[in-house]
């Protein structure tokens, strides 16, 4: 009798991968194994891939992949049996539950250290991914697991908008628009803004924007002759100059979060520009379980279609040619790249 195989793509160092088969784990006490229906490559990927993500946020050998959707299909001891046969997307952080920052809510700034799926404890770039059962978000029946795989940086986006206390009818920009862009777009559109503007030099994602919500989509130059006119802004580009972009997008007294973290050297915010114009600076690094829960819930009311957003999808063993799409913006036919999914399911077995 055949036993059953998994595979997963295991990144041994920066450049160094490798597709492995071995037999499907086994979950301990209190964990769930998932059998992955799709995962999001994200520009962290790209990061661990090449070796530049820093030191303290990854480990080698590592599977990455901290974007997914599956079926649970075994659990644990411990682990509520029911579980099995349930479609879940699952929280990364493996926070302790018990320091002062995950008493307060803040479960993503955990004291006891970084630990997260995907990069410091084996991803979902695989046919299977072990995890403790608590950080599971069951998903009704028939849900679109393809869509549900960007829950992950649609909880981030949650979280910023919720950072920015937006209230109906302000006006709102988005810098930057990338995946976690657009999904903050389609965050901000449900709290009814007077305007929701994409501030994105290609102009290739004028319709992906608009179809998440915005009221329109500006070059970084057009948006900086709008002048100080918007009363929150959320930044998600994490590029150079971008942060201090989004802050002169402001009027007095307005709110910024950052979202984006620039991969190399960036500006600072200058104190006078943050001083003189009163301005509320906020961040987010990741999402807590509150914002999860949030996002789940805006997820099954419709009010969160991330599918909009997925442009292309591979197998497991095309893990260097999505780094390639992501890192490159298009496809060889010139469609531009949007998410970018792996499907371990597509794959023959």
């Amino acid at each position: 009798m055949t036993r059953p195989v998994s595979r997963s793509v295991v990144l041994e160092t920066p450049h160094q991968m490798r597709l492995v088969a071995g037999e499907v784990p086994r979950p301990g006490r209190g964990e769930a194994l998932v059998r992955v229906s799709a995962a999001g490559v994200c520009g962290s990927d790209r990061e661990l891939y090449e070796g530049t993500r820093p030191e303290g946020f990854r480990s080698y050998p590592i599977v990455p992949g901290h974007e997914w959707s599956g079926i649970v299909e075994a659990t644990g001891p411990g682990t509520d049996p029911d579980l099995t046969g349930s479609p879940v997307v699952g929280e990364g952080y493996r926070n302790c539950q018990i320091c002062e920052r995950c008493r307060e809510g803040d479960t993503n700034l955990c004291t006891t250290g970084y630990d997260e799926t995907g990069f410091t404890q084996p991803g979902a770039f695989a046919d299977h991914l072990v995890l403790p059962a608590r950080l599971l978000h069951p998903l009704p029946p028939g849900t679109d697991l393809r869509a549900a795989a960007l829950l992950e940086p649609a909880a981030v986006a949650v979280a910023a908008v919720l950072r920015t206390a937006i209230r109906p009818g302000e006006r709102v920009a988005v810098v930057g628009g990338g995946t976690l862009g657009l999904l903050a777009v389609q965050v901000l559109a449900a709290y009814s803004p007077a305007e929701l503007l994409v501030v994105e030099p290609r102009v290739g994602r004028t319709a992906p924007a608009r179809g998440s919500g915005a009221t329109g989509l500006s070059t970084p130059e057009e948006a900086a002759a709008l002048g100080p006119a918007f009363d929150v802004v959320v930044e998600t580009a994490g590029v150079r100059g971008s942060a201090r972009s989004a802050a002169e997008m402001l009027r007095r007294g307005g709110r910024l979060v950052l979202a984006g973290i620039p991969g190399g050297p960036s500006e600072g915010l200058p104190p006078s520009l943050i001083v003189e114009g009163q301005l509320s600076v906020g961040s987010v690094f990741g999402a807590p379980s509150a914002a999860w829960l949030h996002t789940v819930r805006m997820f099954r009311a419709g009010l969160l279609r991330p599918g909009l957003l997925i442009s292309h999808e591979l197998e497991l063993a095309d893990f260097e040619e999505a780094l390639k799409l992501v890192a490159e913006g298009h496809d060889d036919d010139g469609v531009d790249v949007g998410k970018v999914l792996l499907r371990p399911e597509s794959d023959p077995q």
